[in-house]
């Protein structure tokens, strides 16, 4: 291979670089392997070799789907350089190597590579040869290299259709544009549209979008066949259209008619005339109208047979009178060839007047007294639907009871009212500038007693209005009257049905979120019956705003509250149900309530707490919540504190009670306790004890006396007692010491046997100032240690009064004085303390007791004299006593000095 051939292949090698790099980004292999072409070229013109082969096909085009092989062709010099053979060879798309299965050995110099072509495969496929010199061991290099294009090649134009649009009023230059179906498939690859025509004498040839073309003609050939076809090429290959064959004059599609209008004309108010001009001039043409009432979208077509012919007018017939309508016309060829042109400009305008053919909508609504003799009546209607003009007044007619009643009302009035007080008819006309409309009769009875009411009426939002549902009561009914009004405004509104309707859409401005009360009125004959009314909403919302509680009372572990029930306008819905909710610290409960209710009482709450309560009312279209209201429960319920009050008030006047008839019961107990019984001499009754002798001896007689001996030994004096008496001192000296101190007189057993009483005073004594003193104790004289007195023992009286003895109880109470002896000398004996006993007395002799009571007082009667406690006294002997005879006789008594003294 010599330099030439070099050059040769590395500018092949150069542009096939240059191709691929103009179609995507360059890698580094991509650098490379222009690096390498750039140095082959430097080492060709030294005449050195390097390049080692080249790859077949050079920048390929492949089609996806199909199979590509490339063949890589090793050179002499480039084996030489590598030491490498066609078994060395290995292809790569990009850095993916291709797998050897798809490797094809063709000789020891050249390998082939077939694949599936796919949009996987990534630029550029590469050649490489791994070297088999020592000096170049495990290396490899790149042989040759070629950036691909994938695609398809184009599908066959179908469909292919062309149409002449007239310019303006020359036809022949008018434009012919094409259209075809270019196929469902993208060809990926650029390609190219070309649409022929093929004229008798000329040939066009345009180029053409992916699916339309237009060729414009010096002259429009007319009444001469042209052949028209499509062809689609690219890198892949060639496809061609079938052969459309036509005349241009019968693809042709006019321009629409031009200054179309519209005129009425008097006398005729259901006739229009219209007129146009012909868009293409000297060829014939048909047209087609249509129009429609202004503001509809409902057009009604004139039958083309109509307007047949060269026309530029025609009367459109059987409109409404006084009604605007819109005409539009169009033209297309008169043969039925070609197109029709497009619809021209609008033309407007309005039907004369005529007589209205409708009655107007005649509507009562009826107010009873409250004693039914009179009834309110507000007349309502509606313009006569085909009134077929502007009506300009109302004559109603009123007949009640053979008289007939006329008014007149001008076309701003829709309402009139009067009263009635027995059946009436009433008739309504409407009249305009040409005449009157025909009447419209409503009787108003005493009651709606004729026809029955509807029955299972329901009322429900559906496509945007309200939809009234309802069944008959009786059948053969001449008509339904369904009446709304607004809750919020009282704005009413009515529709007539047939009576063999069943069901209709209300046709009235209903807004969402208000309530309206729908009725359904039976009518026969002129006759409406007693309506049914439901409630209704277009569409419902949560209410604008929640409850707000209001306390009604509190507590301690119940709160109750109220809330006012939200206005119609703010519930925008029927409430189903409200929610109480109510929450202390973290706990939170709620309640559901019916639709009806307007308070909760909460029960089972915390005493002394603090709680949180709201209200939320729902409707079906959400739910709103009131705002929050705070309330304390109370520490004490209701009454509680009185009850309290109440039972520690019962609790103390039964404990009070309990303790007075304990202290009554136990009184004895209680004062024995609480303070000693003191002997009152006032309540004594010693003095109806009996004795077991006179109570009064014998006073003694004048100037007797009796010789009296007191003995006053002292119990503890151990010098006059005998030996058997020693023994016995300490028990009787106990014994005596515990009777001094015991309650009563003696406190003995023998001392408290009945005992002789004995007055103080005498019945005739006058000297005493004082009650008479009650005797409670008296001693009687007994034989000393069983020895028995030759004489009656005297008796001795003792007095706990503190008042003084008279003369006379010192006298009378001496038993000696009785039998005239004399008194005997009295003699006393020394004792060491008052109130003691002689130890040798016996305790239950009759001497002994006399004793003792002389020795239990320190001073008395019978010549005692007082001695101080604790004093040594002597009683005089016998040698001692009083001898003379003039001395006077001792007295029984003396007076007590020191009062009574307590036991």
């Amino acid at each position: 291979m010599d330099n030439a051939d070099r050059c040769e292949d590395i500018k092949a090698a150069i542009q096939c670089l240059k191709y691929g790099d103009s179609n995507s980004e360059m890698d580094a292999s991509h650098r490379a392997l222009l690096l390498l072409s750039w140095a082959c070229m430097v080492l060709a013109s030294n005449s050195v070799e390097f390049c080692c082969g080249r790859l077949f096909p050079e920048s390929p085009v492949l089609e996806l789907g199909k199979e590509f092989t490339a063949t890589c062709v090793l050179s002499e010099e480039g084996k030489k350089e590598t030491g490498a053979t066609a078994d060395d060879i290995y292809w790569e798309f990009k850095n993916v190597k291709v797998p050897k299965k798809y490797y094809t050995k063709l000789n020891n110099s050249a390998a082939s590579m077939t694949v599936n072509i796919t949009s996987d495969l990534e630029n550029p496929l590469k050649c490489n040869v791994l070297s088999r010199l020592a000096s170049l061991r495990s290396s490899s290099r790149i042989v040759h290299g070629v950036f691909f294009r994938v695609g398809y090649p184009p599908e066959k134009p179908r469909n292919l259709t062309c149409m002449v649009v007239s310019s303006a009023h020359n036809l022949s230059r008018s434009p012919m544009t094409c259209w075809w179906d270019p196929g469902t498939r993208d060809p990926i690859l650029n390609t190219n549209y070309t649409l022929f025509v093929r004229e008798p004498s000329k040939n066009h040839s345009i180029p053409g979008e992916r699916d339309k073309g237009q060729v414009h003609f010096e002259t429009l050939p007319v009444y001469v066949n042209v052949d028209i076809w499509v062809e689609a090429e690219n890198e892949l290959g060639k496809e061609r259209s079938d052969v459309y064959t036509v005349d241009p004059v019968d693809i042709m599609k006019p321009n629409p008619p031009l200054k179309v209008h519209v005129t009425p004309e008097q006398g005729f108010p259901t006739s229009l005339l219209v007129r146009w001009n012909q868009s293409v001039e000297y060829y014939p043409l048909k047209y087609n109208i249509r129009f429609c009432a202004a503001g509809s979208d409902v057009w009604s077509e004139i039958p083309p047979n109509d307007t047949l012919g060269s026309i530029q007018s025609f009367r459109v017939q059987y409109l409404e009178p006084y009604t605007e309508y819109v005409f539009q016309v169009r033209c297309m060829s008169q043969n039925g060839y070609g197109y029709w042109s497009e619809w021209s400009q609008n033309a407007t305008t309005r039907t004369p007047e005529a007589k209205p053919s409708s009655k107007p909508d005649l509507w009562r609504d009826i107010t009873s007294s409250e004693d039914c003799a009179e009834t309110s009546v507000e007349l309502m209607w509606k313009d006569p639907v085909h009134s077929n003009g502007i009506i300009v007044g109302y004559n109603i007619t009123v007949q009640e009871d053979g008289k007939v009643k006329s008014f007149q009302a001008s076309s701003g009035d829709q309402m009139y009212k009067t009263s009635v007080k027995r059946p009436v008819l009433i008739t309504l006309t409407a009249h305009n500038s040409v005449g009157a409309s025909p009447a419209a009769y409503l009787f108003i009875p005493k009651t709606n007693r004729d026809p029955p009411p509807v029955k299972n009426v329901t009322c429900l939002p559906r496509d945007g209005t309200l939809w009234v549902k309802w069944e008959p009561s009786r059948p053969n009914l001449t008509e339904y009257v369904l009446e709304w009004v607004s809750v919020s405004n009282g704005a009413m509104d009515w529709q007539r049905e047939p009576g063999s309707a069943r069901q209709a859409s209300l046709k009235g401005d209903f807004q969402p979120f208000k309530r309206y009360n729908v009725s359904v009125y039976p009518v026969h004959q002129g006759k409406p019956g007693k309506p049914v009314t439901v409630q209704a909403y277009l569409q419902q919302g949560p209410p604008s705003v929640g409850p707000s509680v209001k306390e009604k009372s509190t507590g301690k572990t119940h709160m109750e509250f109220q809330w006012d029930e939200l206005t119609v306008d703010q519930m925008n819905g029927f409430i189903t149900n409200y929610t109480v909710f109510y929450k202390t610290g973290d706990t939170e409960k709620f309640i559901t309530l019916p639709a009806n209710a307007t308070s909760c009482k909460l029960r089972s709450l915390s005493a002394e707490s603090k709680y949180v309560v709201w209200v939320m009312a729902s409707t079906a279209g959400g739910s709103t919540v009131g705002p929050g209201f705070t309330f304390n429960t109370l520490k004490y319920a209701s009454g509680e504190i009185e009850a309290i009050v109440v039972l520690v008030c019962i609790g103390f006047l039964f404990f009070t009670v309990l303790t007075v008839l304990v202290c009554i019961n136990k009184k004895e107990m209680i004062k024995k306790h609480v303070w000693p019984q003191v002997p009152d001499p006032s309540n004594s009754t010693i003095a109806n004890w009996s004795p077991d002798f006179p109570s009064r001896p014998e006073a003694p007689k004048e100037g007797s006396l009796t010789d009296v001996s007191v003995v006053e030994v002292d119990v503890f004096d151990k010098k006059s007692l005998g030996e058997e008496d020693k023994a016995s001192l300490p028990l009787k000296k106990d014994k005596y010491l515990s009777e001094e101190h015991s309650s009563g007189i003696g406190g003995s057993s023998c001392m408290s046997s009945p005992r002789q009483s004995v007055s103080d005073s005498d019945e005739g004594d006058s000297g005493q100032t004082t009650a008479s003193t009650v005797q409670y104790s008296s001693v009687v004289a007994s034989g000393y240690k069983g020895q028995t007195p030759s004489q009656v023992p005297p008796s001795f009286a003792r007095s706990e009064s503190t008042q003084p003895l008279l003369d006379s109880e010192e006298h009378h109470d001496d038993p000696q004085g009785q039998d005239g002896g004399e008194l005997p000398h009295a003699h006393r004996y020394p004792r060491t303390g008052p109130f003691r006993r002689p130890r040798t007395v016996d305790e239950c002799s009759p001497l002994k007791l006399h004793q003792i009571e002389m020795a239990e007082h320190s001073s008395g009667p019978l010549g005692f004299c007082s001695v101080e406690e604790g004093s040594q006294q002597t009683t005089p002997t016998a040698e001692a006593g009083v001898g003379d005879e003039d001395v006077s006789p001792a007295p029984s008594y003396m007076p007590q000095r020191s009062g009574y003294r307590p036991q």
